[in-house]
C-alpha cells in the first residue's frame, strides 16, 4: 500500500479529479476498480466541502462543472488550498489521505506485455512503460566490437 507520507496534496487532488483527467468513464474503468471510482467521488465532495466558499475554488468548480474537464493549472491551483487545509486540519488530511490510500488499492494492474527488437549494430534500444504520472527509468547500454588491439 502507498505510504501516508507520500500522498501530498497534489497526489490527493490528482487521484479525486481522474473522472475529470480521464477521456471518459470507460478509459477510467480500464485503470480503477468500481469501488475505487466510487470512493474517488467520496473524495472529490469531500475537497469541495472542505473548500468551500474559497473564491478561487469556487471559480475552478463552476468551469469544471461547465466543461467537465479540469487543466493540470486547475489541479495545482485546487492542490494548494488542499495542502493549505490539511496544515490547519491534520484529522481532515489523515481522513483524506486514508481514502487516497483506498482509491490507489483499487487500482487495476498492468500486466500487458512490451516486446522489443533489435536489429543492427550499435543501435540504442529503449523499452519502457510507465502509468500515467509515474515515472520510467531507462537504462542505456552500447556495444561496440572488440578493437585489433584486444
Amino acid at each position: 500500500m502507498t505510504d501516508p507520507a507520500s500522498l501530498t496534496a497534489s497526489v490527493i487532488a490528482t487521484l479525486a479529479f481522474q473522472k475529470f483527467i480521464e477521456s471518459g468513464a470507460g478509459e477510467l474503468g480500464k485503470k480503477y476498480t468500481m469501488e475505487a471510482i466510487a470512493k474517488m467521488e467520496s473524495l472529490l465532495k469531500r475537497i469541495w466541502t472542505k473548500l468551500r466558499g474559497k473564491p478561487r475554488i469556487e471559480e475552478v468548480k463552476t468551469s469544471i462543472e461547465k466543461t467537465h474537464k479540469i487543466m493540470p493549472e486547475q489541479i495545482n491551483q485546487i492542490a494548494a488550498y488542499l495542502q493549505v487545509a490539511m496544515d490547519d486540519d491534520p484529522q481532515f488530511a489523515d481522513e483524506i489521505r486514508l481514502m487516497a490510500q483506498q482509491i490507489n488499492a483499487g487500482k487495476l494492474q498492468d500486466n500487458s506485455n512490451m516486446v522489443q527488437n533489435v536489429t543492427g549494430d550499435n543501435n540504442m534500444n529503449v523499452q519502457a512503460k510507465a502509468e500515467q504520472g509515474g515515472k520510467q527509468w531507462i537504462a542505456e547500454k552500447q556495444y561496440f566490437g572488440a578493437s585489433e588491439s584486444d
